[in-house]
């Protein structure tokens, strides 16, 4: 799973995600095809690791997957049957906030319908629709 090394605060606000299309990680960088979200979301890390090992069981080690989203941002959850008040909880998970237009993920070295298959088979563990997206030759 993907957890960051460190981070300057150990417990953050909830928050929004606010604002319309992303404005960064919008592009295809690495790869040919790529999966791109089409709402916004918080995608956990368990989340991408499923996807990320249905993506790679699918194309069965032939060709390259790039991860392009990162989970920064720490949840934290209460014990359960605990009164209110008493502070925030501790740290559970990380998730990575999206915003539609985002890139997931790329791939390159296997054939058109073999990256769409594990695209769509990778698409089904994530919380948020998503579109499958070819790299126009320059």
């Amino acid at each position: 799973m993907l957890i960051p090394s460190r981070t300057k605060y150990r417990k953050v606000r909830k928050g929004r995600i606010h604002g319309g299309t992303a404005t960064s990680l919008n592009t295809i960088a690495y790869g040919r095809y790529a999966l791109a979200s089409l709402a916004s979301e918080r995608i956990t890390s368990r989340q991408i690791e499923a996807a990320r090992q249905a993506m790679t069981r699918h194309i069965k080690r032939g060709g390259q997957i790039w991860i392009r989203i990162f989970p920064h941002t720490p949840v934290s959850r209460k014990p359960q049957d605990v009164k209110m008040g008493s502070g925030k909880g501790n740290p559970e998970f990380f998730v990575a906030k999206v915003k539609p237009g985002t890139i997931l993920f790329e791939m390159d070295g296997v054939a058109e319908d073999v990256a769409r298959e594990a695209m769509r088979l990778a698409s089904h563990k994530l919380p948020v629709k998503t579109t499958f997206k070819i790299k126009e030759d320059q």
